[in-house]
């Protein structure tokens, strides 16, 4: 795998031999090189709804087994998040994969990425489902369960953009992914 760092205006390629943590090494200085300072929005808003794909996939896939099994409404959420966490993980996981990264770099790297995005998202949007009257209790031919559950998710997508913004701006979360993709 062949990887080039940026020094100045001059560019130049790395041996081949490197370790994977030497590489991983240089990525994290690359994608600080790239993130520090201003982050745009429109930044935030990319890799929050990246996260967020991942989340309603696993939020909805776990909802509706959970519901569907007759399941109580606490191993439901349970499934629901573990779901989450794990198709958010994923998706970030099949990029960094396609960039070459072996498996161990590939789940640290999504681990960095979307653990805290993840887990601000899942905070906010079980909150909302709990808080939200008969929520809970809805079924998945009532209404309520998916006007609850899509609202629950906008409103995580709101909280979490800023904090993703936040950490990206520092080198951190989606901005360690980014290196990946170019």
């Amino acid at each position: 795998m062949r990887h080039e760092t940026h020094t100045g205006h001059e560019h130049h390629h790395e041996p081949e031999h490197r370790s994977q943590d030497q590489q991983h090494q240089q990525h994290q200085q690359h994608a600080d090189h790239h993130t520090h300072g201003q982050v745009s929005w429109s930044m935030a808003a990319q890799a929050t709804l990246h996260c967020l794909t991942g989340c309603a996939i696993g939020e909805i896939l776990g909802m509706v087994i959970g519901t569907a099994l007759g399941w109580g409404n606490l191993p439901t959420m349970i499934l629901a998040i573990v779901l989450a966490f794990v198709f958010g993980y994923s998706l970030t996981l099949r990029g960094v994969l396609k960039a070459g990264v072996d498996f161990r770099t590939a789940f640290r790297v999504a681990l960095a990425a979307d653990t805290l995005s993840i887990a601000v998202m899942e905070l906010i949007d079980n909150g909302v489902i709990a808080l939200w009257p008969n929520a809970m209790d809805a079924h998945l031919d009532d209404l309520l369960f998916w006007g609850a559950l899509a609202a629950s998710l906008a409103i995580a997508f709101v909280v979490t953009t800023p904090v993703n913004r936040w950490m990206i701006g520092r080198g951190k979360g989606h901005a360690v992914v980014h290196q990946y993709h170019h």
